[in-house]
């Protein structure tokens, strides 16, 4: 590949990722929009929740295993298999009429588009240069944020009449992204072996990688803390009616896929991973610290508006760290060992996220309430501030790849 064609390739590429992790995203994460649909179907709130579940638990079983394929046959074969298993498995969900089968497609559904976690991260590291990584991977993840904005805009509307149609609509997304990933990707070419064909050496014989896995885990708890309650807290607490709260809710992702964005820039201009993300959890800890305070005084001291801005800021600071430390990974990892690394990434976050919710939901219910469940999404914050490696441990720019370059398969 020539050098004028390197650039349009790269943005190609993350372009085509982006919409493989939407359609990923959408079907992960967007089934909690179906709970209205699949109580008038006859299920239990308590069945319902095991099938929201259900993508995140496939998910979780096959990160690592993905990793490993996308480090051993490449980015593209994992990404279009990925996709395709998950396409199949919601085309079997759209056609099922019992919780026990439709639970099992769901499960493999997350299971297969498990798949776009562990490579497309990879194909970002393949294809970008270290000083444009950083925006390019923040680019990358505002997948998350458009996918469940999407599921939160098309599902309800299409299970108007059953819950079909919004698993068709998954489905074909799954499949136009498999199929679009297999007609336009390439694979960056991989590092040329060191003399004597050694393999990579692992990245987690040095404690940095496991901390910057560590602090990312934790700075998944105020951010589910917020996702998983906001809705409830402003509707019961805060003075907001269900569908205006809802609107605020979605009108607040872009902010935070603006957030991802910025911070993937920001990281780029000063050369550095790890600087901002310890930023980044400093001000999740200081802006839950004040969704904790706000959320003591509402509603007797303070009104709606102050409740909105607390949780608008909230959603935002907290999800914006996820790009930057995805980044770091992948580079800390090295091209040998970036499938694995990102998907061991991945699960822990998703295991934290899992543990997260049922804990918090106790603090709400049976507990002191939403002060104390915000200020426990801070306190974890506060301990990533800690637990991020110091600068001077960065592995910034190590070689991926030769951007631009194609490999030989």
């Amino acid at each position: 590949m020539t050098g004028e064609d390197a650039a349009p390739s790269r943005w190609r590429h993350l372009g085509v990722g982006l919409v493989g992790l939407v359609a990923a995203c959408a079907a992960q994460n967007g089934l909690p929009f179906l709970t209205v649909a699949l109580r008038a179907e006859g299920l239990s709130l308590a069945t319902i929740s095991l099938l929201v579940s259900a993508p995140v638990a496939g998910l979780v079983l096959t990160l690592l295993l993905w990793g490993a394929l996308a480090d051993r046959y490449g980015e593209r074969l994992v990404l279009t298999s990925g996709l395709a298993i998950a396409a199949v498995a919601l085309a079997g969900a759209a056609s099922s009429g019992a919780p026990l089968p439709l639970g099992l497609w769901l499960l493999l559904a997350g299971a297969g588009s498990a798949s776009v976690h562990a490579a497309s991260g990879r194909l970002v590291l393949g294809w970008f240069p270290a000083r444009q990584r950083g925006l390019a991977m923040g680019i990358r993840q505002m997948g998350q944020p458009i996918g469940v904005g999407v599921a939160a805009l098309v599902l309800p509307r299409l299970a108007g009449g059953g819950t079909g149609g919004a698993f068709a609509f998954l489905a074909a997304g799954c499949g136009l992204a498999a199929v679009l990933i297999g007609m336009l990707v390439r694979d960056p070419a991989r590092p040329e072996p060191a003399a004597g064909g050694s393999r990579a050496v692992s990245p987690y014989r040095s404690p940095v990688l496991w901390r910057v896995h560590a602090a990312s885990t934790l700075l998944v708890v105020p951010q589910f803390v917020v996702a998983a309650f906001a809705f409830d807290y402003l509707v019961r607490e805060g003075g907001w009616a269900a569908t205006a709260a809802g609107t605020l809710l979605a009108v607040t992702q872009l902010g935070g896929a603006a957030a991802r964005l910025g911070a993937g820039a920001w990281s780029d201009r000063v050369g550095s991973r790890l600087h901002p993300l310890r930023l980044l959890a400093l001000a999740g800890a200081v802006v839950g610290t004040l969704l904790a305070g706000v959320a003591a005084l509402t509603p007797a001291v303070l009104g709606p508006a102050a409740a909105a801005a607390a949780v608008v800021l909230a959603t935002v600071v907290t999800v914006s760290p996820n790009g930057v430390a995805f980044t770091s990974v992948a580079e800390q990892a090295g091209a040998g060992w970036a499938g694995r690394a990102l998907g061991a990434h991945n699960t822990a976050q998703n295991l934290s996220a899992a543990a997260t919710v049922p804990l918090v939901a106790l603090l709400v219910e049976d507990g002191p309430g939403y002060p104390a469940a915000f200020a426990a999404g801070a306190a974890a914050a506060a301990v990533a501030v800690g637990v991020v490696p110091g600068r001077a441990a960065e592995r910034l720019g190590t070689p991926a790849a030769r951007p631009g370059a194609v490999a030989a398969r």
